[in-house]
């Protein structure tokens, strides 16, 4: 389904039908202004992102078309998988995909609370361009399905709730409201608990009042329309248009008409996108504007300063055309002569940005200092997390962790083999894992990458930049943290200690470090609200009786689990995070201190002989030799130096931190040279979007990538500055802060400038708030070209927050920014 195949190539560039209706273009999707179509061009049905999608005014409103086993399907409900490429048929303006349903729930432990007997089906569904705005969406079946499976396959297709709260929808008769939040009464079905259908009938109008996604369905053949809130067993559900598959039925076994409305003549609105924050006095300045892509019009842009008269424009200017990317027609925008501290807004074709700083002191408060005030604190595992009047959550995890099954697939990706690979046996509690740590996202768990890499990235803005921060109160001994109450103590320091404490603890424990520590059941994993109600904080004993508790133990077998591996590259990340912690550790508990150097020194030697990736054995020895100064590590270094070379990409940041300590000329002269080819592809990387960073859009937003390629230019930039440019990092940031594509040009740090992520996918997700200083992963791709990033809480691939690549990454990004401003003001 990634890919598909152009029948008729002779039709490419030429309508192959003489009408003014939806027509198949070079990138394989039926389009015409106002709407398109997409077949299968996507490959993330858990995500809400695949099968049949309708595009209306350039905002996605309708996916995930496809026969499905439920009428409400969850995350790890089984799904189809295409057989072959899809076929796009030009000549008859047609596209078909092929798919199967093999029963692959039961290869994968717990991903399925349902047990699904065995089912074995291939069918195709096509598309076909039909009267004016419409298609004819139809389903073959190899075989009518067996006769245990009637009532239960269908064609489902989702309706993006977000957009729909409050609006109207007729079903033939009946009319009614998309609920804001789903309503009964209930209807048990096929084992689960749903709210009844909110209409069922032949022909379903979606929002008839609304003249952008106005969307009617008829179904021809196959069964009735059935419209359901697919919210009441699934909180990030959508809304669901089904059909049954009737009994017997084979060839065009469902068919359905879509007419979406588009309004005439629609051309999608400019878009001024600019940073939410604002820029340093001395840095470039460059908006980017983005419009239709059949319009190639470049009028004059304005620069407008903010006073107590109200906004006054200081520049008027044409922008300079850039061309095109992904399905848009992009221009930039230079300002970066205007120096003057203030505030100020871009105004293009009647259309006004939000407002925004210049200034040397544009960082110097509200920016990065979110992330430390506010999200690393209620990230907090093992700890009580008050702000005020508020509890964030209460202690939680406190019997922390039995040791994992063997030969087990967890729900979440963790996986064991046929040995614990310790001395304890399955079931059996690891003392020494309920202090320390950060939740890893939306689900609670401890990630060792993710603890190790928040507790590097803290030491490094430490180490580069200084930092010295205290607004929390954070108490160990205590378990509990209260925000915004001093307690005389670096903050940073502080979460670095917490760090260390669950990374240590698991290394003393188990005498390896763990994967991961995670919840055993689907219930517990998907929990939303305080983390403190995902266990009972006592653990666990078999001999007890469930809900029984007794000196301190409990009879409730929900303690997390703690999972082990043999994985030299995760350990040699953590080696490196280890000695790096333990240079800036050293005057605050210097005892921990040396426990993270032994500990890095004894990892080490046993991880770096197995492992095979050059870019993290050069990041161990990196880091060793800036906290031990041991010429052993030198020398491993410089005797891999052909292989730095050939893998410059991922070893020039880690290297121009150390390369001078060699001493060794040739050694010097042989990674810069590298390092010179590596920033040329780096600034035609940069150059292919309109962004000035290398960007290639994938499903999951770009954000965490961007920030985290920013913090390794900073490392080039820094031993190299005169072969690798600053700007790209700052760009970086810009795109962090609202310098990137789609129509939702909001800040990915929430609560950081004038329009940010305020609904994201943090533990607070269901009720569609936030934290501050959490970053989302941002604008994704709808396949092939759509950029998106849509108001919804439960989008992981658009809003999740996550430890490690997310806050800290963008909070050392703004850090490193910071300072470069600082550096030419001093100048």
């Amino acid at each position: 389904m990634k890919c598909f195949v152009i029948a008729a190539l002779a039709c490419i560039g030429v309508p192959c039908l003489a009408t003014d209706g939806l027509e198949l273009n070079d990138k394989g999707y039926f389009s015409k202004p106002g709407l398109d179509v997409t077949v299968f061009a996507d490959i993330y049905p858990d995500g809400h992102q695949t099968g049949v999608t309708v595009i209306q005014h350039g905002i996605r409103t309708a996916a995930n078309g496809d026969l499905r086993l439920e009428i409400s399907p969850g995350q790890w409900s089984p799904v189809p998988r295409g057989v072959g490429e899809a076929h796009v048929d030009v000549k008859n303006q047609r596209i078909s995909q092929t798919l199967a349903y093999p029963d692959e729930s039961k290869n994968r432990k717990g991903f399925n609370p349902i047990d699904y007997p065995d089912l074995n089906f291939s069918y195709q569904v096509h598309v076909e361009a039909f009267e004016g705005n419409s298609v004819k969406v139809s389903v073959d079946l190899n075989e009518p399905l067996p006769a245990q499976w009637i009532g239960k396959v269908g064609f489902n297709f989702e309706l993006f709730p977000g957009d729909l709260f409050g609006a109207s929808y007729l079903m033939d008769a009946h009319s009614g409201i998309f609920p804001t939040q789903p309503n009964g009464p209930l209807l048990h079905t096929h084992g689960e608990w749903l709210a009844e259908p909110l209409a069922t009938g032949q022909q379903l109008v979606v929002a008839p009042e609304l003249e952008k996604q106005r969307l009617q369905i008829k179904s021809v053949k196959g069964g009735e329309l059935e419209l359901w809130d697919g919210r009441t067993n699934h909180n990030n559900g959508w809304y669901i248009v089904r059909s049954l598959v009737p009994k017997g039925a084979s060839k065009n076994a469902i068919e359905w008409i879509i007419t979406p409305h588009v309004v005439e003549d629609w051309q999608y609105e400019p878009v001024i996108q600019v940073s939410q924050l604002g820029y340093g006095v001395s840095q470039a300045k460059r908006a980017v504007i983005e419009q239709d892509s059949r319009d190639s019009k470049a009028d004059a842009v304005e620069l407008l300063k903010l006073s107590a008269s109200g906004p006054e424009v200081i520049k008027k200017a044409q922008p300079t055309p850039w061309g095109s990317f992904l399905r848009y027609h992009y221009l930039q925008f230079d300002f970066t002569e205007v120096s003057e501290p203030g505030m100020y807004q871009l105004r293009y074709r009647g259309n006004t940005s939000q407002p925004f700083k210049i200034g040397a002191d544009v960082y110097s408060r509200h920016a990065w200092q979110p992330t430390l005030e506010y999200y690393l604190p209620v990230q907090m595992c093992h700890m009580r997390v008050n702000e005020k009047y508020r509890v964030w959550h209460d202690k939680c995890h406190h019997d922390d962790a039995l040791m994992s099954p063997v030969n087990y697939n967890h729900i979440d990706g963790y996986i064991s083999g046929p040995s614990t690979l310790t001395d304890f046996k399955p079931g059996q509690p690891v003392p020494g894992l309920n202090k320390g740590g950060w939740h890893d996202a939306g689900d609670y768990d401890l990630r060792v990458e993710s603890q190790i890499g928040t507790t590097w990235l803290l030491a490094m803005m430490v180490e580069e930049f200084g930092l010295d921060y205290d607004a929390t109160l954070i108490d160990q001994e205590k378990q509990l943290v209260e925000i915004h109450q001093a307690d005389g103590k670096n903050d940073a320091l502080q979460q670095i200690e917490h760090g260390l404490l669950t990374v240590l603890g698991g290394y003393r424990a188990l005498g390896r470090l763990y994967r991961g520590i995670i919840v055993p059941t689907v219930r517990q994993y998907v929990m939303l609200g305080d983390a403190s109600a995902q266990t009972d904080n006592l653990v666990y004993h078999p001999s007890l009786k469930p809900g029984e508790i007794k000196d301190g133990r409990s009879g409730t077998p929900d303690d997390r689990w703690v999972f082990t591996e043999e994985n030299p590259e995760r350990e040699l990340d953590v080696v490196a995070g280890l000695a790096a912690a333990a240079r800036v550790m050293h005057d605050y508990n210097a005892a921990l201190a040396e426990e993270s150097l032994a500990a890095a020194e004894d990892l080490f030697s046993k991880a770096f002989p197995l492992a095979e990736k050059t870019g993290v054995k050069a990041f161990a020895l990196a880091e060793l030799i800036l906290t031990t100064g041991k010429q052993v590590y030198i020398d491993q270094l410089i005797a891999m130096q052909s292989e730095l070379v050939a893998d410059i990409d991922n070893t020039a940041w880690v290297i121009g931190r150390v390369v001078n300590k060699t001493n060794n000329k040739d050694f010097i002269a042989a990674i810069e040279r590298a390092v010179i080819k590596q920033q040329e592809r780096v600034q035609q990387q940069a150059a292919q979007t309109p962004y000035g960073v290398p960007y290639k859009p994938h499903i999951w937003g770009a954000g965490w990538g961007i920030q985290e390629f920013g913090v390794k230019q900073y490392f080039v930039h820094k031993t190299w500055p005169d072969i690798a440019d600053a700007d790209i990092y700052v760009n970086a940031l810009n795109f962090v802060l609202g310098v990137h594509p789609g129509s939702n040009t909001e800040s990915f740090a929430s609560g950081v400038g004038s329009d940010s992520a305020l609904v994201a996918y943090g533990v607070n997700r269901a009720d569609w708030s936030y934290i501050p200083g959490g970053v989302i992963s941002g604008t994704a791709l709808i396949r092939p070209d759509l950029p998106e990033l849509k108001t919804w809480p439960f989008f992981w691939q658009q809003t999740e927050y996550v430890m490690g690549g997310g806050a800290t990454n963008y909070m050392f990004l703004v850090l490193a920014v910071e300072a470069l401003e600082n550096s030419a003001g001093e100048r």
